[in-house]
């Protein structure tokens, strides 16, 4: 249960005023918000400031330094309204003893600007100072006060992030009211850590981030978002902990093989296994023949063979005589991943089989019924594999495939079928070191960190869009040569209609100059016309294929050897190594191209430099990290820095290795949270969204 003294938190923020249901639902978009969450007083408290306003510059108009912010003491000396039907602004004229100021109104109304500015009146205006030939100006002042309300003026404002037709004032009035139902909550950091860090309570840090005194109160690097930001880190360390003791890294099942199976696994394959794949399979086999229950990552870049060494995994586990799950995010890759495993373990005697939302019901039936009586080895499928009607004979592993893109319930789901299964985590996303405490606490890791013999490096050019055309005869040449091109479409709204919608454009035009040879995928289409697009690429008979992110293009085609990224410029660093990743698959010579529109923003620029400096995943992993920010396996949401409001990677990921530290000492002296301080740390992970955590404890 919450603790009631969150209550006032918790409650709906329609209950703050100027938040109705309309600004409600324009929050929401801006919050980062559990699932099925309307926005609480709560997320308006950890919403923080995206910048801030600094008031404190108040010099006299001959002092004040054109470019600036100032707040100036002025008089009123004229009004010159608009001439009627003139584009003109509204001007009025003052001075101080120092030299004279226009303020400049445009569009604004005649009446608002004579009652703000009488003349003869003494008043104080804010806002930046501007230089117009010999004279300085001030346009649209952000603030016009007398004595009375400069007195009220906040040295420094919070900038809050905003979206379409949510206004600032809106979202100032709304995190005042608030504060004032924040209540006093008990401590949950150590008297230590408090001391050494000089570190404000949590409710006065977020007084101070929401309504600094100084810039420092409300900068990243400031001891208040600090402190909150540490709450944060701490909350998540001590979740994943919880979740681990819990359920997973308890006694297992020691799962023998007898090594039959695996030999004839490698036997099948086309290829030798590189050395990072034969130390990986090695961790992980003594992994399942040990008696704690293993859970491991296995990480490596696209195409790196991670789905090989968990088929090899699989063959120990049916070795033992027991069954293995495979969860993937999408159809597509669950479809791409039931080929590849399917095409070795027959030579293993495996069975695998496949189940996804799509499937017909009498194939659902028949694999049901395949998995409960022992008859399938190895089930690939989606989400649809830890439905309440599927039921194992005797679950001894699962993997899951990109792990961030499923939530805790998911995994735990498929997980409790089966008498404490093994559980082992792929990851083509590489993770920089500094954020796997962040995602995986303690996890073991195993890294796939090199390429298949034989591939070649991949030649990445970054060209502006003017040069479209000789991209088309780039496809052309390609086309000739008997090599397929991927050409992925830009994210253009958070919308699969709208991103398909740009893709059918390409496909469209792209048609005219390649008629009959190009394919379209994406999120809107039905299964069928999904895998006709691919399977027409695959055999090359559509040897273009034209697609948008939506889809994960998780498709194997060694013969592609051309990825065209349209604006590239849109995408993060992750997403474009991913999408580079499908070509290189073979020893032909393959290119990515890098179309973006002029002119480039500065980050954009430097994602698109590191793009053609390395393909080294974990490099591209670390600048991505400073770039944008990392991810989250708790939540299920990945935009930003998923799962974190308030903590930064690039600023606050110092303090991590502290709060794992932390946490640490908590499970070890109190795992149940029944001490004194235990019950301030329930109250910490009901704050950042762990409550999961918290009903773990309660189910024992």
């Amino acid at each position: 249960m919450r603790p009631d003294i969150l209550n006032p938190l918790f409650a709906p923020a329609t209950g703050l005023p100027g938040i109705g249901a309309k600004t409600a639902d324009l929050l929401e978009r801006l919050l980062p918000l559990p699932d099925g969450v309307e926005p609480r007083v709560i997320d308006l408290l950890l919403l923080p400031p995206s910048g801030f306003i600094d008031r404190r510059n108040r010099p006299t108009i001959s002092g004040a330094v054109p470019g600036s912010l100032a707040t100036i003491e002025i008089t009123v000396d004229k009004h010159q309204p608009a001439p009627r039907n003139s584009r003109a602004p509204y001007r009025v004229l003052c001075h101080d003893e120092t030299g004279s100021l226009t303020l400049v109104f445009f569009h604004a109304r005649d009446d608002y600007i004579q009652r703000a500015l009488p003349v003869g009146e003494t008043r104080y205006v804010s806002g930046t100072v501007e230089a117009w030939g010999d004279m300085l100006q001030m346009v649209h002042p952000d603030r016009i006060v007398d004595a009375e309300g400069l007195a009220k003026l906040p040295p420094v404002e919070p900038i809050y992030p905003l979206t379409a037709g949510l206004k600032r004032a809106t979202v100032v009035r709304a995190v005042e009211a608030a504060l004032e139902q924040l209540p006093e909550l008990p401590e949950w950091q150590s008297r230590g850590v408090m001391d050494k860090m000089q570190w404000p309570a949590f409710g006065e840090a977020l007084s101070r981030l929401h309504n600094p005194h100084v810039p420092e109160d409300a900068a990243a690097e400031g001891l208040a978002w600090r402190r909150i930001a540490y709450d944060e880190l701490l909350a998540g360390q001590l979740a994943l902990m919880m979740v681990r003791r819990k359920t997973l890294k308890t006694a297992g099942v020691a799962r023998v093989g007898t090594g039959e199976k695996v030999q004839q696994i490698l036997g099948a394959l086309p290829f030798g296994l590189t050395g990072a794949q034969e130390r990986s399979f090695a961790e992980i086999g003594d992994d399942l023949a040990g008696t704690e229950r293993m859970v491991r990552l296995l990480q490596g870049d696209v195409g790196s063979g991670k789905t090989v060494v968990a088929l090899l995994a699989m063959a120990q586990v049916a070795e033992a005589g027991q069954q293995s799950a495979l969860m993937a995010p999408t159809e597509i890759l669950a479809r791409q991943h039931f080929a590849t495993l399917s095409a070795f373990a027959g030579a293993a005697g495996l069975r695998v089989a496949l189940l996804t939302g799509k499937d017909k019901q009498s194939e659902r039936r028949a694999v049901r019924e395949g998995l409960a009586n022992g008859e399938i080895d190895i089930a690939v499928g989606t989400h649809a594999l830890f439905q309440q009607d599927v039921a194992f004979n005797a679950l001894g592993l699962v993997v899951v495939d990109e792990q961030h893109r499923f939530g805790v319930h998911q995994r735990l789901a498929l997980s409790a079928k089966g008498d404490r299964p093994d559980f082992l985590v792929m990851s083509a996303t590489p993770i920089p070191r500094t954020l796997l405490l962040t995602l995986y606490g303690d996890m073991d890791v195993s890294r796939l960190d090199e390429k298949p013999p034989g591939r070649q490096p991949i030649a990445t050019r970054a060209l502006p869009d003017d040069r479209i055309d000789d991209v088309i005869a780039a496809i052309g040449r390609a086309i000739e040569a008997g090599n397929r091109v991927y050409w992925v479409c830009p994210l253009v709204a958070e919308s699969e209609q709208v991103d398909a919608a740009a893709a059918e454009e390409r496909f469209a035009s792209l048609s005219q100059v390649f008629p009959g040879k190009v394919a379209l995928v994406h999120g809107r289409q039905d299964q069928n016309a999904k895998q006709a697009a691919l399977s027409g690429f695959q055999s090359g008979e559509t040897p273009v294929l034209v697609a948008t992110t939506v889809v994960e293009v998780g498709v194997d085609v060694p013969e592609a050897t051309v990825m065209v990224i349209e604006h590239a410029e849109r995408f993060g660093l992750a997403q474009l190594h991913q999408l580079r990743g499908r070509v290189g698959r073979s020893d032909r010579a393959s290119s990515c191209l890098l179309l973006y529109k002029p002119p480039l923003g500065e980050t954009a620029r430097a994602r698109l430099e590191v793009m053609r400096e390395t393909e080294d995943g974990f490099r591209i992993a670390e600048e991505d990290l400073k770039l944008r920010g990392g991810g989250d396996v708790l939540g299920t949401r990945q935009s930003g820095m998923p799962g974190f409001r308030l903590a930064q990677p690039s600023i606050h990921l110092d303090m991590l290795e502290m709060a794992r530290d932390d946490a640490r000492l908590i499970m070890e002296t109190d795992p149940d949270l029944t001490g004194e301080r235990g019950d301030a740390l329930r109250a910490l992970l009901y704050l950042f969204d762990r409550d999961h955590a918290v009903r773990l404890l309660a189910s024992g």
